[in-house]
């Protein structure tokens, strides 16, 4: 992971509809540069096979983007937060040569598997053709206040970008624990906080989110030259309120 990605947090936005976005298109060029670059992303979890497929029309994505980018995966321990922290990283890139993104869950795809990997989430994308269509001020983001999910004093302006991380229907399920030379991070789902999410799933696509914000605090502590040791946790019951996602040992 690089400083470009990092800078992309600020300017990425999710686009829930693809509308007044120009008429510049994903060439076929930029679609194969997707695929290549998807390969070298840095996994969370190393032994999970991942793929992706990039579709045009065969999804029940209807948002007016111009293709959806499929994620598969082996079902193994922490497989949907390996899928939610190389998905970011995907994100950001694309956000960095102007397209747009929506992760969309709850999709249904023709193809639910891709040589014997699952059909996990995808991601809408579609060209857009200036700069100023993104992000113009990330802190004007609804978000949590950083009391609900940061307790400590230490690492405080990391904690003011990451909690801008993108999670479904907002619901922005972590906590950290944070001292001096450690940081707790838990996926934590409040009862009864889901938005328009089937209770059912809510988990699903919660564990992606603790991915997706693993990606973005290991880009901050990269940019702060913070040397970390990451220890990942298999959650002992998905149902519990609290678990235990990951420990950072500061160096």
């Amino acid at each position: 992971m690089n400083d470009n990605l990092y800078n992309m947090i600020f300017k990425r936005k999710s686009f829930h509809l693809f509308r007044n976005i120009g008429n510049e298109h994903i060439t076929k060029e930029e679609l194969k540069d997707i695929e290549e670059k998807f390969n070298t992303l840095m996994p969370l979890v190393e032994d999970i096979k991942v793929k992706i497929k990039i579709v045009k029309d065969s999804t029940t994505c209807k948002r007016g983007q111009e293709y959806s980018i499929l994620l598969y995966s082996e079902k193994k321990d922490n497989y949907l937060q390996n899928i939610g922290y190389i998905g970011e990283q995907l994100d950001l890139y694309l956000v960095s040569k102007n397209i747009g993104t929506l992760w969309f869950g709850i999709g249904k795809v023709e193809e639910k598997q891709l040589d014997g990997l699952d059909f996990v989430i995808m991601i809408a994308i579609a060209k857009v053709d200036s700069e100023t269509k993104f992000r113009k001020d990330m802190y004007k983001s609804k978000r949590k206040e950083l009391s609900e999910i940061w307790n400590g004093d230490y690492y405080l302006d990391i904690a003011n970008i990451v909690r801008f991380a993108p999670s479904a229907c907002n619901t922005q399920p972590w906590i950290v624990d944070s001292k001096e030379k450690e940081l707790k991070v838990y996926r934590y789902r409040k009862q009864g906080k889901r938005g328009i999410m089937p209770i059912n799933m809510v988990k699903y696509y919660n564990q992606i989110d603790i991915g997706i914000f693993l990606c973005f605090l290991e880009l901050c502590l990269y940019k702060n030259n913070i040397k970390f040791e990451r220890i990942l946790y298999v959650e002992e019951n998905v149902d519990n309120e609290k678990n235990l996602t990951a420990i950072y040992k500061i160096n």
